[in-house]
């Protein structure tokens, strides 16, 4: 069965506070997918079952080696997901606020791509 592609959503998360990449990926899948609706997985595609749309997330973020993935991937919400991690995003200097646990004055940023494909024959 062939791939075909119908959507690539773009989006960026960060984490101002705590330092978390996981969360500053997660934010930016969550900013990603927030304004759609994919009316043609279903009147295009002709799946019946949003489960069976591919959901294939790419995220780049600083600390790549820290994120949880299985957090990051709960995000979204049907598919069959998988998630590629790379190095990228940014820090950028923030104020570190003791009651918030922070550990420094970093925030991280991350940006996210989800493309959602189908099968067809």
């Amino acid at each position: 069965m062939a791939r075909k592609r119908l959507i690539i959503e773009m989006g960026m998360g960060v984490d101002q506070h705590g330092q978390e990449p996981t969360v500053a990926a997660a934010r930016a899948v969550r900013n990603a997918i927030a304004h759609n609706a994919l009316p043609g997985v279903w009147e295009v595609a002709g799946l019946s079952d949003p489960n069976d749309m591919i959901v294939e997330v790419k995220v780049a973020v600083p600390y790549p080696e820290q994120v949880r993935e299985d957090e990051v991937l709960a995000v979204l919400p049907f598919g069959r997901k998988t998630l590629i991690v790379e190095s990228g995003g940014m820090i950028v200097e923030g104020k570190a606020i003791a009651a918030l646990n922070d550990k420094n004055d970093e925030m991280l940023i991350a940006v996210a791509a989800v493309t959602v494909l189908v099968e067809n024959e």
